[in-house]
């Protein structure tokens, strides 16, 4: 079963209590700034954040005769989304269906079960799967999106009911930036750019870490090369990945008319007898009312930038420099929430990963821990944790295991064989890391385990034991220890050509390397609590009308665990999709 964060409950704080927290100051729950800010405009929907959640939440509304607006903080569109890889997982799509996956909405509502377990109300999980299937055709229909099944990316529990060992989870397709004409200036950029020249999808990274030593992972650098050429001769600006499902989604809204105010922050909502009419931003320097004939969705994203907020609500130690969330992500739509009554839930989690604080931003590190040749050690130079294991599970460790057993931070060590065979970040093998790598204190490289030892600060005797037990379990292919590669999902990111077990292989081949691990998250997953219609409800269950909420401005559907890739961004689409049809259906 997934693992859950231990002697954790699901935080529900009244909207007063969690202002009050948070540094806020109330004047009272219910505000209307209708007397005494200028109207600057009025639309059937105002959607707070540009990102998947709010972008499909605008596209929606338009598509069902809604006249919409959305508020953007930030001076470019696309939030954490266009950051990211873009993976989405949504069961039972027609995208997944037409290439041939084998799913059902039996399966799906088992797995999701399973996984979510009694965290997530089974009507939300009703709702997404239900909604789901129909949001992803309706983006299609209404924007140039198309996108492609992650054939082998495996659900990240694939031996529960219904899970899927070959995935579920899709990306968008390939797209051109030159449908935006100007307006890609103003695109939120990648966390990691595509390597130059070339078009890349993230499926393809798996072989890309491979291409020096497996004949397939050389195909699809040469594929990914092709692909650029091609792009390159025919004029494109090729775009993938969340560069490519932000773009589709923007030129949706482009093509329905529906403006996108950016560098427009929310201030507050406004609240007129009990209801949510409108928002009150700061545009061009002065606040302005915008009101809501219907209804606002705020979709504007987590509090992982808010050092107040995670100190407050997560476990220590945290901060905002771990996340590789976009950094306007500082909590303004559940401050906002609070303040108008809502209910907050899992505030306390976050879509966690073990990330390599790097001086130029966090390393999430997703492949590197799981390549053979590898393993993590605590502050007493032993393992405690599956290498391989998805990536929020491993956080949940390390914060379980803390208090008691230290390590955090961790360390990911490695041998020089490891580092001439694979793709490390974006440094090829056998090349050089940056020296500022070094000066920061993020990566140590000897050559001896005991001297490697005595600069990150761990026993040597103990480093030196736990590097030969590892190099005995590798020699076997089984590891008993932590049961790495026991799961299918365990060797994605893996060397097929390393037997018996893909996931193992020995340290031998001085020097040796060790990157400091830390907690570092792709966003907080707590939020406004909210109904399988996406309304915001207070902490006795009834709903603040007029008021909704996706995305990571929301308490997460998956609860304290993680699907399968895009349990972030699926969800997040699809609540936004549920909260514009529910404002249609009662207009």
């Amino acid at each position: 079963m997934p693992k859950r964060p231990p002697s954790r409950r699901e935080v529900v704080l009244t909207g007063a209590a969690a202002a009050a927290g948070a540094g806020l100051a109330l004047s009272g729950a219910a505000t209307s700034y209708a007397a005494d800010v200028p109207l600057i405009g009025t639309y059937d929907v105002v959607v707070v954040g540009s990102g998947a959640a709010g972008m499909t939440a605008a596209l929606t509304a338009a598509a069902r005769g809604l006249s919409c607006v959305v508020v953007e903080k930030a001076p470019t569109f696309g939030g954490s989304a266009a950051r990211s890889g873009a993976g989405i997982w949504i069961p039972c799509n027609e995208v997944i269906l037409a290439a041939g996956v084998p799913d059902t909405p039996a399966k799906a509502a088992a797995y999701l079960a399973a996984v979510v377990g009694a965290d997530v109300p089974l009507v939300r999980q009703q709702a997404f799967l239900a909604n789901g299937p129909a949001m992803i055709s309706s983006v299609m229909a209404n924007s140039p999106l198309r996108f492609r099944w992650m054939e082998g990316y495996s659900d990240y529990y694939p031996g529960l009911t219904g899970g899927m060992p070959n995935g579920r989870s899709m990306e968008p397709d390939q797209i051109d930036g030159n449908i935006l004409g100007s307006e890609l200036a103003n695109l939120n950029p990648p966390y990691m750019a595509v390597p130059s020249g070339m078009v890349v999808f993230s499926a393809d990274y798996k072989w890309l870490n491979l291409s020096l030593v497996n004949a397939k992972g050389l195909a699809v650098a040469t594929e990914c090369l092709a692909r650029g050429t091609k792009a390159a001769l025919l004029g494109q600006k090729p775009l993938t990945m969340g560069q490519s499902l932000a773009t589709g989604l923007r030129a949706g809204l482009i093509s329905a008319g529906v403006p996108v105010w950016l560098n427009t922050p929310l201030t507050d909502l406004n609240i007129e007898s009990g209801s949510v009419t409108g928002v009150v931003v700061t545009k061009n320097g002065s606040a302005g009312l915008v009101r809501a004939r219907h209804g606002v969705i705020v979709g504007s994203g987590g509090f992982e930038h808010n050092a107040a907020m995670r100190a407050q609500y997560q476990q220590q130690p945290i901060g905002t420099d771990w996340t590789v969330g976009a950094k306007e992500n500082t909590g303004d739509g559940i401050q906002a929430g609070a303040r108008a009554g809502a209910a907050l839930s899992l505030m306390e989690d976050a879509w966690w990963g073990p990330a390599i604080p790097l001086p130029e931003q966090p390393y999430f590190c997703l492949a590197e821990r799981t390549l053979p040749g590898g393993l993590i050690v605590n502050a007493a130079a032993k393992r405690f944790v599956n290498e391989a294991a998805p990536y929020s599970d491993v956080v949940h460790t390390m914060y379980a295991k803390n208090p008691t057993d230290p390590d955090i931070p961790a360390w990911l060590i490695v041998d020089q064989n490891y580092r001439n065979r694979y793709l490390f970040k974006d440094v090829a093998p056998t090349l050089a890391f940056p020296d500022a790598w070094y000066t920061s204190g993020a990566v140590h490289k000897a050559w001896t385990l005991d001297l490697l030892a005595a600069d990150i600060g761990v026993p040597p005797a103990t480093l030196r034991a736990t590097v030969a037990r590892f190099n005995s379990l590798a020699a076997t292919g089984t590891d008993s220890d932590q049961h790495r590669g026991d799961s299918v999902y365990d060797h994605y990111y893996t060397d097929p050509a390393i037997l018996p077990n893909s996931c193992l292989a020995p340290l031998w081949l001085a020097p040796f390397y060790a990157f400091r691990i830390v907690p570092g998250d792709l966003g907080t997953k707590g939020g406004l609590a909210t109904d399988a219609r996406a309304r915001v409800l207070r902490p006795d269950g009834t709903v603040i009308p007029g008021l909704y909420a996706a995305g990571n401005a929301s308490s997460a559907v998956m609860g304290h665990s993680y699907a399968g890739a895009g349990s972030t961004i699926g969800p997040a689409m699809t609540f936004g999709y549920i909260a514009a049809n529910d404002i249609a259906d009662t207009v």
